[in-house]
């Protein structure tokens, strides 16, 4: 990589549009950061940052479409057909009373002293967008060709500097395959209590980001070895080392599995990646040795149960938090399929978080045993599924009953529904509105047991 140079015809063509506009200003223009150490990888680039030497001023005049909100931190944005192109004057840094964003901001001409403000070396890498040569100011093309992560500068100030660098080496690492610097990971242990300073909302968007992507099980894995974990999810820390049975889990701990699993879940998938990371995390609280072998009684349920309260504190969107405990709860329900009354059995598959669940339940498998019987009898069963049968029974039938409006319609009408799951085979409507009669006239006929 001692010569490198990037295909400027490789890049998207709004980007290269951006860079010419701002020539036209007089100005220079480097991609810079991720997209050049992704590009030098050979990894799908997933953003494009630009610097420049212009103030953001004449940004925003060269570039009348651009978002200048950002301007004091010398950042404009810009819209594009491949996401937000972010067009940030190259500058220096002083202070971080926050731990987040730098006191002072000095805009400068020279990328090298852009560079020292940068976190990683692999990240301070420039390609001058006139000729696609890479400018190295920081050795970063030695770090990458070796897989190295180090931090520019002196480690813990650079991380005291911005907190939220502690997580992004985790996911750095873990997507592009590096190794930390010794002074890195030394600095990353020391100062993981630094973590505790940012937003929950901070802290849900770069977990999310390392649990989504190439690297995710590893990533988990970084958390935890550089405690990063034991501060922001402690119920997670909590299952490295916590034994299980052999025969259902050869592949070693809690962690080790929870890591596999997320490894196996399809990537991009939000919900089933924080599914892969909290499903199991009641196994620690029910650890047992018994007779027969190592069980965790209830695990499911607690695991549900902690994962709303961990979802929760980190603020994530309701609609993410309800399916991710749905997984939970219901995880380790697929052993009980094959042997489900059909019509049971039927009322699960056609449910509209299924699919989900059975995504969930070959990477729970993947990551242990292996054995995927379960998962091809589910596809077996999905695939010969007959044409959808209409609803039997809805709130008004238990109404025409003489049943009045309240509470009580809706726990008639799952009561029914319950006893029609248990049939052998599924009824026809007159079938279930006999059912339901039946229920309705037991429940008249039941004494009363009220207080007198």
């Amino acid at each position: 990589m001692d010569d490198a140079r990037i295909d400027l015809a490789a890049l998207p063509q709004s980007v290269r549009a951006i860079a010419a506009s701002l020539g036209r200003a007089g100005g220079r223009c480097w991609l810079v950061g991720g997209p050049v150490r992704d590009l030098l990888l050979g990894q799908p680039v997933l953003d494009f940052d630009l610097a420049t030497d212009l103030v953001p001023d004449a940004v925003l005049a060269a570039l009348p479409q651009a978002n200048g909100a950002d301007r004091r931190y010398g950042a404009c944005r810009v819209a594009t057909e491949v996401g937000e192109v972010v067009v940030t004057t190259l500058r220096r840094e002083a202070g971080s009373s926050d731990h987040r964003h730098p006191d002072r901001v000095e805009f400068v001409t020279d990328p090298g002293l852009d560079a020292r403000r940068r976190d990683f070396t692999v990240n301070a890498l420039y390609v001058y967008l006139a000729d696609g040569r890479v400018f190295d100011p920081v050795s970063g093309l030695a770090d990458l060709s070796a897989r190295v992560l180090r931090v520019i500068g002196e480690p813990a100030q650079r991380f005291r500097e911005d907190a939220l660098r502690l997580l992004r080496a985790v996911r750095f690492a873990a997507r592009c395959g590096l190794t930390f610097a010794p002074s890195t990971a030394l600095a990353l242990r020391e100062q993981a209590e630094l973590a505790a300073t940012l937003s929950a909302e901070r802290v849900y968007a770069e977990l999310t980001s390392a649990f989504t992507r190439h690297g995710r099980g590893r990533a988990l894995r970084l958390l935890v070895e550089t405690g990063l974990a034991r501060v922001l999810l402690p119920e997670v820390a909590a299952m490295d080392g916590v034994t299980q049975p052999p025969e259902y889990h050869p592949e070693g701990d809690v962690l080790t599995h929870v890591c596999m699993v997320l490894d196996h879940v399809p990537e991009g998938d939000e919900v089933l990646a924080w599914s892969a990371v909290l499903h199991d995390v009641g196994k620690p609280p029910t650890w047992r040795q018994a007779e027969d072998r190592i069980r965790f009684d209830g695990h499911d349920s607690l695991s549900a149960t902690m994962a709303e309260s961990i979802l929760q504190r980190l603020h994530a969107r309701s609609a993410v938090r309800e399916e991710v405990v749905d997984v939970c709860r219901r995880h380790i329900h697929f052993a009980a399929l094959p042997g489900m009354r059909p019509v049971k059995a039927e009322r699960w598959l056609r449910s509209p978080g299924f699919r989900r669940h059975l995504a969930f339940h070959r990477a729970d498998c993947l990551g242990s045993h292996g054995d995927l019987s379960i998962h091809r009898f589910a596809e077996q069963a999905l695939a010969a599924l007959p044409p959808e049968r209409p609803v039997l029974l809805q709130g008004r039938d238990v109404l025409a009953l003489g049943v009045p409006p309240g509470p009580e319609v809706g726990r008639l009408l799952a009561a029914a529904v319950a006893r029609i799951d248990e049939l052998p085979t599924a009824p026809d409507r007159g079938e279930a509105l006999s059912l339901l009669r039946d229920l309705v006239a037991e429940t008249r006929q039941a004494p009363d047991t009220g207080a007198r």
